[in-house]
């Protein structure tokens, strides 16, 4: 998920095609996190049967995922100011391609935790890329188009998200269903994520390379990073970080029990075809809602959307716990249109009205994405006890929040001095 830039700069010179490369190659991060995100659904569908464990703990991918870019965003923005954006972009894309080449060793061992491992490592390379990578964006070149050029490049993050579940249901599911009876169809099994994570790794290291070899302007040096005990004064930053929380929690939840959600309720469907014919339909609503929300939100307060659509959301997960079949199948794939706005949103009314705050704000609410840690496996656990259906509950009362967050919670009280 995309970070949003605090501060804003411009180093146009007047030319802004002298600018097109690094914009280009700052684009292509864009998908290439989006992409090892929206993946992790469908390795968690893929390692229950590989190594034989419940939801829950096929869950913990996202947990070693998210858990990543908790530890890791704060350091790798320290890292930037004191070094540079490029070296940043280079350590974060080699963390990135070493991750992914550690699933060579993890498939050969067919051990789980060394992929949990090799995930938080490729998360920690997409802090770096991600914490530079937006504000990067806003000044390659002029500065009354940089919301333009952001729009551009997040763009293909959501073509990430369509791309991915064809990949998976492509490399990793197709060949590979049914039965895993003996040792040697496990192994098949866990190989199958080789080539798929191999060839990432390989379009990583040849970005890298490109970034080493292009020469990539530096924005001017801004204030360092300073706590301020009187930051958690203001109570809509702080309602925020609950917010993004709860939001990002039910996100990687959703993504991550999706597929098994529809193969469970629509008989004879596998995982290839979920990914490929369904998945799909769920990430490209979350694209399409990106987009049109943007657009909804020239004429339309942003609180008021983000309170309906965490409204809409809300409803569509109890849909998904009581129907059944088809109408509970797509009516969580929707709830990818209505999640679509919520990130940016939170974030630009957390950090709103916060002067020399900001960018310690910023920092808050972009630790909170450690909900996408937490919030999975809880659903997992639900789903392995009482049933798939019911853990929607745990979504559900994420998005109540988000609903509260909007009518009330962004709120902004002036502080008053003791």
């Amino acid at each position: 998920m995309p970070i949003p830039s605090a501060e804003t700069q411009s180093l146009d010179n007047g030319n802004s095609k002298s600018y097109l490369v690094p914009l280009l190659l700052v684009t292509s991060l864009f998908f290439l996190w989006g992409l090892a995100n929206i993946l992790n659904s469908a390795l968690i569908a893929h390692f229950q049967p590989v190594f034989e464990i419940k939801r829950a703990q096929a869950l913990l991918v996202e947990t070693a995922f998210y858990f990543g870019y908790f530890t890791i965003a704060i350091p790798a923005g320290l890292f930037m100011e004191k070094y540079s954006y490029k070296k940043g972009i280079l350590l974060g894309l080699l963390l990135y391609a070493a991750g992914a080449f550690l699933f060579i060793p993890a498939a050969k061992t067919l051990t789980f935790g060394f992929f949990l491992i090799a995930l938080y490592i490729i998360a920690s390379g997409l802090a770096f890329l991600e914490t530079a990578a937006n504000p990067y964006v806003t000044i390659l070149g002029k500065k009354e188009s940089s919301v333009q050029r952001l729009n551009f490049s997040q763009s293909f993050n959501g073509v990430a998200l369509i791309v991915g579940p064809w990949l998976a249901g492509q490399f990793i599911f197709a060949g590979n269903e049914g039965l895993m009876t003996t040792s040697g169809e496990k192994q098949q099994a866990a190989e199958a994520v080789i080539l798929p994570y191999t060839l990432i790794a390989g379009a990583v290291l040849f970005v890298a390379f490109l970034f080493f070899l292009v020469k990539m302007p530096e924005p001017a040096k801004s204030s360092g990073l300073k706590f301020d005990k009187t930051i958690f004064k203001h109570k809509h930053l702080m309602q925020a970080v609950l917010a993004q929380f709860a939001y990002v929690g039910a996100q990687a939840g959703i993504w991550g029990i999706t597929l098994n959600y529809i193969t469970e309720l629509i008989p004879g469907v596998s995982n290839e075809v979920a990914s490929k014919n369904y998945m799909i339909i769920g990430t490209s609503l979350f694209v399409i809602g990106r987009f049109l929300g943007t657009w909804i939100m020239t004429f339309i307060k942003d609180t008021k959307i983000l309170t309906v659509y965490g409204a809409v959301a809300s409803a569509l997960c109890l849909v998904g716990v009581f129907a059944g079949g088809s109408t509970a199948v797509y009516s969580i794939l929707s709830i990818n249109f209505f999640m679509s706005i919520m990130f940016p949103t939170i974030f630009a009314l957390g950090v709103k009205d916060l002067g020399e705050h900001t960018k310690l704000g910023s920092s808050f609410i972009i630790m909170a994405i450690v909900g996408g840690a937490i919030v999975p496996p809880v659903m997992g656990l639900i789903s392995d006890t009482i049933g798939i259906q019911q853990s929607f509950f745990v979504p559900f009362i994420c998005f109540l929040f988000v609903v509260y967050y909007g009518l009330k919670g962004h709120e902004h009280r002036p502080i008053v001095q003791s």
